[in-house]
């Protein structure tokens, strides 16, 4: 037990600072770029939008948290569009804006249809 108790006090030493560095409200944190404070609030809004009252049907709850999931990839593309110097990951931002507002208007459809 003694082994047990020295090694989660290990995990906790080491997970402390790393929680301490994270802000989920989004908003700026001391020493962020302009950038990281746009990731933040993507990642943030994404996290929220996938907070789903779940339905019990498996099939609307994946269609609807995988709606805010894309969107959150979009707006972390945009970031990348706004701030990003490489020319192969600037391609891929747009990429993935691209594939991922087409499977959203895939998923609000099938929504539409099946009622969710």
């Amino acid at each position: 037990m003694r082994i047990l108790s020295l090694a989660f006090a290990g995990v906790l030493a080491l997970a402390i600072p790393a929680l301490a560095q994270t802000d989920h409200s989004g908003m700026a944190m001391p020493g962020d770029t302009a950038a990281t404070t746009a990731f933040r609030a993507a990642n943030d809004a994404m996290h929220m939008g996938m907070d789903i009252v779940f339905t019990d049907d498996a099939d609307v709850d994946f269609v609807r948290a995988m709606i805010a999931h894309h969107q959150g990839a979009i707006d972390m593309a945009k970031v990348e569009l706004e701030f990003g110097d490489d020319a192969e990951i600037r391609a891929l931002a747009e990429g993935v804006i691209k594939a991922q507002e087409a499977e959203i208007a895939q998923m609000r459809a099938w929504l539409a249809k099946n009622g969710g």
